[in-house]
């Protein structure tokens, strides 16, 4: 009797019922507010399916990201491994290598102008900087919180790590992937708040055709200018431009191919998937992580309210002739913010097509934040 009554009690213990906590409950709960966004609303899915469920299995199984240092039996969970990749810069350059085969950048090159679109919504960072220190982060915490107002997971991830805040890195990449999803939410509001309904039915001129030898330029114009002012930026803008030239040379399909598809979609489930799982409830319901997350959201807002911004100040000086929507583009959240623009320009004027010219800062914000964070890392000499 003795016997089957410690068998039982074992059992028990064994269960995730016997050790879980209420930040683990609420952990989960928030893991299945997301996967309704993402089934049923159709919020960005790619993302948002695969840092959810990172989310509940971490608060059902912690082991699943314990590190070698702390298990039993000397061997990582499977899932810290896969956050070690991300933590070393392997995960989000290869992310960008995907972008890059995924991108066209002729919107871009066709208007050049868009690059101060994709500038102006850059302030977003610098403004949740100068926010961040005053709420008492020191100067690299501060930094590493700040390319959240990006809204590029990936930036983000890059630079808390190579600044040495991956204490805070979960926080970061949940909060940067979490307003990328919800751009759809997010931006609209805050789009119609700062323009009126006339300005959004400006039409834009057709974007004129962009020769293929202004394609294959660009990438290799772009990895050397930006990387020998910021050699810091190079696993990130040299791996965007590298999959860009898969793209737009024309003579490596199968490259192009593998890494717009297939190495693409692998490395979103692994990144993701651990992103999610940095979130225990140990880790993520503290004063500091909600700090982060309102942060990331004051940034993004910053940001979006930048680019519409500066979106009016062109739409002046050209006479009318730029849609102040396409500046809120101007965030790297690609492509994504480029399609709020869209819809948002469509529900004033249905027949308005606004999104090509949004692509053209929206990819400028990939660069821009690339940018932003290699600035940082020049700032605190890290190499």
């Amino acid at each position: 009797m003795t016997y089957i009554s410690n068998t039982v009690s074992n059992l028990i213990q064994q269960t995730a019922f016997a050790s879980l906590s209420y930040g683990n409950i609420i952990m989960i709960a928030v893991a299945c507010v997301f996967l309704y966004l993402a089934i049923r609303k159709g919020f960005e899915p790619l993302l948002l399916v695969p840092i959810a469920f990172g989310m509940m299995l971490v608060n059902i199984y912690p082991a699943i990201m314990v590190s070698p240092e702390k298990s039993d039996t000397g061997v990582g969970g499977l899932l810290y491994y896969f956050f070690l990749l991300d933590e070393w810069a392997i995960m989000p350059s290869l992310i960008f290598m995907g972008i890059g085969a995924m991108t066209d950048f002729g919107p871009l090159i066709a208007n050049p102008k868009s690059f101060l679109l994709g500038a102006a919504a850059q302030f977003g960072i610098y403004a949740a900087y100068f926010v961040a220190i005053f709420l008492g982060f020191n100067d690299k915490s501060a930094a590493a919180i700040s390319i959240i107002g990006g809204a590029d997971g990936p930036t983000s991830i890059v630079l808390a790590g190579k600044l040495g805040q991956t204490e805070f890195m979960g926080p970061i990449a949940v909060a940067a992937y979490s307003y990328m999803s919800l751009v759809p939410i997010i931006q609209p509001p805050i789009m119609k708040l700062l323009t009126t309904e006339k300005q959004r039915k400006i039409r834009m001129e057709q974007l004129r055709p962009v020769s293929k030898l202004e394609k294959i330029l660009f990438p290799i114009i772009v990895t050397i200018v930006v990387c020998m002012i910021l050699p810091t930026t190079a696993p990130l803008v040299g791996m965007l431009m590298l999959g860009n030239l898969f793209r737009e040379s024309g003579v490596v399909n199968q490259l192009t191919e593998t890494a717009s598809n297939a190495l693409m979609y692998i490395v979103v489930i692994l990144l993701g998937t651990s992103v999610g799982a940095s979130t225990s409830a140990e880790a993520f319901l503290k004063a500091t992580t909600l700090k982060i997350v309102l942060l990331g959201l004051v940034a993004f807002a910053f940001a979006t309210a930048a680019g519409i911004m500066f979106g009016k100040l062109m739409m002046v000086l050209t006479g009318g002739k730029v849609n102040p929507l396409i500046g809120s583009a101007g965030v790297s959240a690609v492509p994504m913010s480029a399609r709020v623009s869209q819809k948002v320009g469509a529900q004033a004027d249905p027949s308005n097509f606004l999104l090509m010219h949004a692509m053209g800062p929206n990819v400028a914000g990939v660069i821009g934040t690339a940018v932003a964070a290699g600035t940082f890392m020049a700032i605190f000499g890290v190499k």
